[in-house]
């Protein structure tokens, strides 16, 4: 193998090495009974929520290795340092969790509502509120009342399941319903799991298979069959903003981008924009309340903060 080669190859598994102890959500979920202490006070009491301590040094030491074979000047150098910088964030992040450390790392790796989009120009928060309006100046229209969301986590697990074995072959990831988990469904290359607490309507199935299976699940996939190069099958904070853009790109060019879906992707940028200006747990909860259930409001600002 030629020496930039093997330069290269190096500082790609140093980063696979670095990355691996940062898992964010996994680091920052909330369990369960945080939702059960919330209700059970009456949804009027800020719920008390304590996080992991996570020691960034053996991660930071690693990126830093990485990021001294990355020292050319062309596009594969510039993407590694790229990669080490974000990852060695994603650690520092994590190590200030429940401290204003978080969202100051946090906005580093993936932008405020409110930052300029490429255009230098516009903004998602614009676009948010652009959603928002358009959506509600809807209501005086019948457009008929949304499906119910009447499917169980494990029906949506078979339907998942038949499609990561019809796309992925041998190679589909195993499917599981879980008790605990941070989304209604998160995807690797091995396992798929499903909350048993969340249902489903028939366009929520759709959309997950989309954004699940044949994003995440197949860009991992293709990343871990590139041996030489093992950071490119790794989920880490620098992969997120492109992650989960193309994911629910694919649920909007095949169709399955429903009007309740894109009315909470709209509300959720409001409501990070609303907790950088100050509001607390309580007022964001209250805010999604006026669109959805009690339940829901709750996991949804739990999205926000956690």
């Amino acid at each position: 193998m030629p020496e930039r080669a093997e330069r290269i190859a190096r500082a790609a598994k140093l980063l696979w090495e670095a990355e691996r102890p940062v898992r964010v959500l996994r680091t920052i979920s909330w369990p369960p009974e945080v939702k059960e202490e919330f209700f059970g006070r009456g949804a009027r009491e800020l719920p008390k929520v304590s996080y992991p301590a996570l020691d960034p040094g053996p991660t930071l030491a690693l990126a830093s290795e990485a990021r001294a074979l990355a020292d050319g000047d062309g596009a594969v150098d510039r993407w590694l340092a790229r990669q080490a910088d974000a990852i060695s964030a994603g650690a520092r992040m994590l190590a200030g969790a429940g401290t204003p450390e978080f969202h100051r790392h946090s906005a580093r790796l993936y932008g405020r509502p409110a930052d300029p989009q490429p255009d230098g120009v516009s903004a998602a928060i614009d676009l948010a509120r652009r959603v928002e309006e358009t959506l509600d100046s809807m209501h005086a229209f019948d457009l008929g009342a949304p499906p119910p969301a009447c499917h169980l986590a494990s029906a949506v697990a078979d339907r998942m399941r038949e499609a990561a074995e019809r796309h992925f072959g041998a190679k589909a990831p195993e499917v599981v319903v879980v008790d605990r988990l941070s989304a209604n469904a998160l995807a690797s290359p091995r396992v798929i799991r499903v909350r048993r607490t969340a249902c489903f309507t028939d366009r929520d199935v759709d959309q997950l298979i989309q954004h699940e299976a044949l994003v995440h699940v197949a860009t991992s996939l293709n990343g871990q069959a590139q041996s030489e190069l093992p950071i490119l099958g790794s989920g880490h904070p620098g992969t997120t903003r492109t992650q989960e853009g193309l994911a629910v790109f694919a649920e909007l060019v095949t169709g399955n981008m429903d009007v309740d879906r894109l009315h909470r992707l709209a509300d959720r940028v409001l409501a990070i924009q609303m907790a950088i200006d100050g509001a607390d747990f309580l007022e964001v909860y209250r805010f999604f309340l006026e669109h959805t259930e009690e339940g829901q409001a709750y996991e949804n600002a739990r999205r926000v903060f956690r």
